[in-house]
């Protein structure tokens, strides 16, 4: 029997700042909002995408978690260093993460288990190279304010820095990405 759509949602798996970092880039994501139109950013928390967006059934949900929790368990906490603010044009504004090694190959990980434990492939995966960053304005941001709002925000200063300790789960309900649950890393 086929599933039907309410009886799965979208996933994705992430790292969150502490609250307030989450503030401060909040506040970024709400002067964006404000001043160039663009609502999108505001969706979800301020978040560095681990693994991005995905349909799961809810009646495996225990087996999504219990796979997160053994993989959280078997990493070490990750510093995370935010350094300024890049663009993919014409649409994204982000806060810029620094690459570093224990956050790539986190993110690796990550992305080849879950892929080989429940052979699930994403087409674009092999195309795009991951690129950490913490997303403060896109999708609805149309090209003329993308413009504006980069020239007032590409020279900004923005320097902060982290620890994550847990990998979060996030389920987007229909308007917006929420929490789901958290996991521990390295416990």
């Amino acid at each position: 029997m086929a599933s039907l759509a309410s009886d799965r949602a979208k996933f994705f798996v992430a790292l969150l700042p502490p609250a307030d970092l989450q503030s401060q880039v909040t506040a970024i994501k709400e002067d964006i909002s404000q001043r160039f139109h663009s609502q999108a950013a505001l969706k979800s928390p301020p978040h560095i995408t681990l693994l991005p967006p995905f349909d799961w059934p809810l009646d495996a949900l225990d087996r999504l978690q219990g796979f997160l929790q053994t993989f959280a368990q078997a990493q070490t906490p990750i510093p995370i260093r935010l350094s300024g603010f890049k663009a993919f044009p014409p649409r994204v504004i982000y806060i810029d993460v620094v690459p570093e090694a224990s956050l790539i190959a986190c993110q690796s990980l990550l992305q080849q288990s879950f892929r080989t434990t429940f052979s699930m492939t994403d087409p674009r995966a092999r195309r795009l190279s991951f690129t950490p960053h913490m997303t403060v304005g896109f999708r609805d941001l149309k090209p003329a304010a993308f413009h504006r709002a980069w020239a007032d925000y590409k020279d900004r200063p923005f320097n902060a820095h982290f620890i994550a300790h847990e990998l979060t789960l996030l389920r987007h309900n229909g308007q917006r990405w929420s929490i789901a649950a958290t996991f521990a890393l390295g416990v």
